[in-house]
């Protein structure tokens, strides 16, 4: 079966499929004032159709297809048509995911979520096999190995990817601007996350500090810092960074003494508020965060409920748009789905997954890697420049 018909095959079958299921909601919940048997009588009437589609698929198409991969493939599009990390996974999938080894994985340095159907870089490890090989924010992932990423879930993905140290992952590469694909191999190594940046910019009254990751070590080693920093003005880097969420706003915590942080909230999960901790608060000195759409999730929060509350200026570009929480739900034949049943919310009720956080002021560093040969590389780090001109002008 050619790769044309087999992605024609996924697209209708999740498309049919995603019907049936939005035919019993309709029922479920009688939408649009229809009563609830005429709704009921839709979705039966929808799931007639699918089954003809299927029907056909089988009596009609070019060759013998497997049912079940078109059941899967449709289950794989229903679930993704809500947002990137829903995942339907099949009871092989599920079974490898389970027994994956908690310690002792080996990875590429990349973090990827799907964007388009397909994997996308959200961002790269310093120093990792990523790294060297130039791989960027924004670059599409079109297959692992022989396999499109298209028809992946984004478990399977990042699973595809880790592995044991020392061994190769194969990967073709869309690159923003270049025409054609690039196919890359990868050897999976066991990276450690980048130290704690840290500069001074004139003359010591200003303190610059990248922390790479959001984890409880290096959210303890900020707040070291920023105590022995005597009231410094700070340029908090948070390009390409993610981690944990309650790392990220224990970090905007340092910098806010009251008010609402964050909230988490879904159809069924409990709505939970994060309020600043007057104790946690350690700075009230002039704050620039600089953020890019390599800041991921925590980063994301930490950067919002300083820029939603007035608390400093964020510079950049338009952040990724991560901020959910997922449960996994078994299902009778091995399988399982991993849905999204709730979203982080910045002060204002903004929801970050859908929005993300779009910077006070935004200006973009060039990607050196995406020029022409006759073009010449800008060295220079506009957004960091920005943020010192900003805190220049500031009064301790």
């Amino acid at each position: 079966m050619s790769r044309f018909f087999q992605r024609l095959i996924f697209v209708l079958g999740a498309t049919v499929f995603a019907a049936v299921c939005l035919g019993f909601a309709l029922g479920q919940f009688g939408w649009f004032g229809v009563h609830a048997g005429g709704e009921q009588e839709g979705a039966y009437r929808q799931i007639g159709v699918y089954q003809q589609v299927l029907r056909r698929i089988q009596s009609d198409y070019v060759t013998a297809p497997n049912i079940q991969n078109v059941t899967t493939g449709a289950l794989h599009g229903l679930l993704e048509s809500l947002d990137a990390d829903s995942s339907y996974l099949s009871p092989t999938e599920y079974k490898i995911f389970k027994d994956r080894p908690a310690t002792g994985v080996a990875q590429v340095g990349l973090t990827v979520s799907k964007r388009f159907g397909y994997a996308t870089v959200v961002n790269v490890l310093a120093g990792s096999p990523a790294d060297r090989e130039h791989i960027n924010d924004g670059d599409v992932i079109e297959s692992i190995g022989d396999q499109s990423t298209r028809e992946l879930s984004l478990a399977v993905i990042r699973l595809m990817l880790d592995g044991k140290p020392g061994t190769s992952v194969n990967i073709t590469l869309v690159r923003p601007g270049k025409p054609d694909p690039d196919k890359i191999s990868l050897t999976r190594a066991i990276v450690p996350a980048p130290p704690l940046g840290e500069q001074q910019y004139d003359n010591a009254t200003i303190l610059y500090l990248k922390p790479g990751v959001l984890n409880q070590a290096r959210v303890d080693d900020i707040a070291t810092k920023l105590k022995a920093s005597k009231n410094r003005k700070i340029v908090l880097d948070l390009r390409d960074t993610g981690g944990d969420e309650e790392e990220g706003l224990r970090l905007a915590n340092f910098f806010v003494d009251k008010g609402t942080l964050a909230m988490v909230e879904g159809q069924k999960y409990p709505k939970k508020t994060f309020t600043a901790d007057p104790s946690l608060f350690i700075t009230s000195a002039p704050l620039v965060v600089l953020v890019n759409r390599g800041s991921y999730g925590p980063a994301e929060l930490a950067a919002d409920a300083i820029e939603v509350l007035k608390r400093g200026d964020v510079v950049g570009e338009r952040t990724f748009g991560e901020g959910s929480v997922q449960n996994t739900i078994d299902l009778p034949d091995g399988g399982a789905l991993m849905l999204t049943v709730a979203k982080y919310e910045g002060p204002d009720g903004k929801k970050i997954q859908d929005e993300a956080v779009n910077p006070t002021v935004q200006t973009s560093q060039a990607n050196d890697d995406n020029l022409d040969e006759d073009q010449t590389p800008n060295k220079e780090d506009q957004p960091l420049d920005k943020a010192l001109e900003l805190l220049k002008s500031k009064n301790s």
